[in-house]
């Protein structure tokens, strides 16, 4: 979990988009990333401090397989949560089970909104009904800028 420009594997959005996953006891690290308005504060920190964490417990997903979740419901700190492979000593974890809708938006991050709308009409198309939904950014900003791309993929927990 590095910094660099070069620290995120090019993202391929068919794993993602429009895909339902079905979790059972999908294992997570939770944490929390200070922010104001859903625009995050400490995010590189927080990423550093919980990679050295699941480096050290040996807990990484094959990298193939990575990716986190925030819950972007409050607007004063976003939880966040980090697939792991292993509980990780010393860490809050949690576990998901349920049936998850995914799709791949792309664009900048004013239209969190608007993709937001998009995945509850999504998820009404398929006739399920929408418990929460949760964000993954597969690109940091330097690697959105290198690929060209600034994705978001919405999972939206359904019942």
């Amino acid at each position: 979990m590095q910094k660099s420009s070069d620290c995120c594997p090019e993202f391929d959005s068919k794993k993602f988009d429009g895909k339902t996953h079905e979790f059972k006891d999908k294992l997570f690290l939770k944490d929390k990333v200070a922010s104001i308005f859903h625009f995050p504060l400490n995010f590189p920190g927080v990423m550093k401090r919980v990679g050295e964490k699941i480096e050290k417990a040996n807990a990484m997903t094959k990298p193939e397989d990575y990716f986190y979740l925030t819950d972007e419901s409050k607007l004063f700190g976003t939880p966040l949560y980090v697939e792991v492979a292993k509980e990780v000593p010393d860490a809050e974890m949690e576990k998901m089970t349920g049936t998850f809708l995914s799709k791949v938006f792309e664009g900048p991050y004013s239209k969190m909104g608007k993709f937001a709308k998009a995945m509850t009409e999504f998820v009404k198309s398929k006739g399920k009904t929408l418990e929460k939904l949760y964000f993954y950014y597969p690109y940091c900003p330097g690697c959105a800028k290198k690929y060209g791309k600034n994705y978001v993929v919405i999972l939206a927990k359904v019942g």
